[in-house]
């Protein structure tokens, strides 16, 4: 009893605080399947809690139901099974471009997607051993423009756009400063729009920052290093950049009135939880009853338990063919492939 009434109350304070609170941000990096595995434990010792097993069992038939609603078991049973028209998304997180792989390879692999809009995230070289901490700035753009011609090239800061089709606008942010000023000052997203059937449609290429970070080594010196007060602010620090960043992107789709499709490495499990607001809507990718999951698929020695790749619309955007595309032999994340397509203006 002891034991569901603490995972009903964590579940509840997901709900609430998911997105909204930077001390929550530790507890985010739960992997979703843990709300359907602990109803399950829990069911099998329901047994002996005799007095009441009965309406013991009933609540955590609920939370098992509503722990699999939100770690999206079944919720890409009902996309569409083919492309309806339209063109053809890929979008990636690349770990790290090319830096730990054959260039060659890597750029072949992009190509044999031929998709008519590449959204490609991390598009920068970093120091092995402290990601992000040491980044460094790359210019592939000639081999980008070999590798994909007549295609439309639109770079910023870790951002790759790639279109064949017309680019009839981009948002291009100058970032003062010296040294990684370009990583740590610029947008989590691109903004760049594409003209389609006659219509102008925004493509959000996104990258949020991770949740939290605990510095190069929190476990120097002893355990008790990890509870510091550094180690607070570092999240404090961390979990406030990532907020102000989504909030920045929600403010732009607010602005914004072309139809718009966003999609990328969000950094969390739990997107589903974060309202984008200005009418988006969350797209799964097309799946037999079990949840889709985009990380980590090498890299970690961990499971691939993680969806932190989402794709989200706005307006009149029709999806299909949503799926999960490879990548895992470059990076540590899945790509997303899907068709997106507009009505024709009257």
């Amino acid at each position: 009893m002891a034991a569901t009434a603490a995972w009903i109350t964590y579940l509840v304070l997901l709900i609430l605080f998911a997105g909204r609170w930077w001390v929550w941000s530790v507890f985010e990096a739960t992997p979703p399947v843990t709300a359907v595995v602990v109803p399950l434990l829990l069911l099998a010792f329901v047994w002996f809690a005799r007095p009441v097993r009965r309406w013991l069992s009933v609540v955590l038939v609920l939370l098992l139901l509503a722990g699999a609603y939100l770690a999206g078991y079944g919720r890409g049973w009902s996309g569409a099974t083919s492309a309806s028209g339209g063109i053809k998304v890929f979008a990636w997180n690349t770990g790290y471009w090319e830096m730990w792989d054959d260039r060659d390879d890597f750029y072949a692999f992009l190509r044999r997607q031929d998709a008519d809009v590449y959204l490609l995230q991390e598009y920068l070289h970093a120091k092995e051993a402290a990601p992000y901490n040491h980044v460094f700035r790359i210019d592939e753009s000639a081999r980008l423009r070999t590798e994909f011609p007549g295609y439309h090239l639109s770079v910023d800061s870790t951002f790759v756009t790639l279109s064949r089709l017309p680019i009839v606008a981009t948002h291009h942010e100058h970032v003062p400063g010296t040294g990684s000023q370009w990583f740590w000052k610029a947008a989590k997203n691109q903004r760049t729009d594409i003209r389609i059937d006659g219509r102008t449609v925004s493509f959000y290429n996104v990258h949020l920052p991770t949740p939290f970070r605990l510095g190069d080594n929190p476990f120097r010196g002893s355990l008790s290093g990890v509870f510091t007060s550094q180690t607070a602010r570092l999240i404090e620090e961390q979990a406030t950049w990532r907020l102000k960043e989504l909030d920045r992107l929600r403010a732009d789709l607010a602005g914004n009135p072309n139809p718009a499709v966003v999609a990328g490495d969000f950094n969390t499990p739990w997107m589903d939880l974060y309202p984008l607001g200005s009418g988006t809507e969350a797209h799964w990718p097309r799946s037999s009853l079990g949840a889709p999951h985009t990380w980590p698929v090498r890299d970690y020695s961990l499971p691939a338990l993680w969806r932190l790749d989402w794709l989200y619309t706005k307006g009149d955007v029709a999806v299909s063919n949503h799926r999960l595309a490879g990548g895992g032999a470059f990076s540590d994340h899945l790509a997303q492939q899907f068709h997106v397509g507009v009505p024709r203006p009257s």
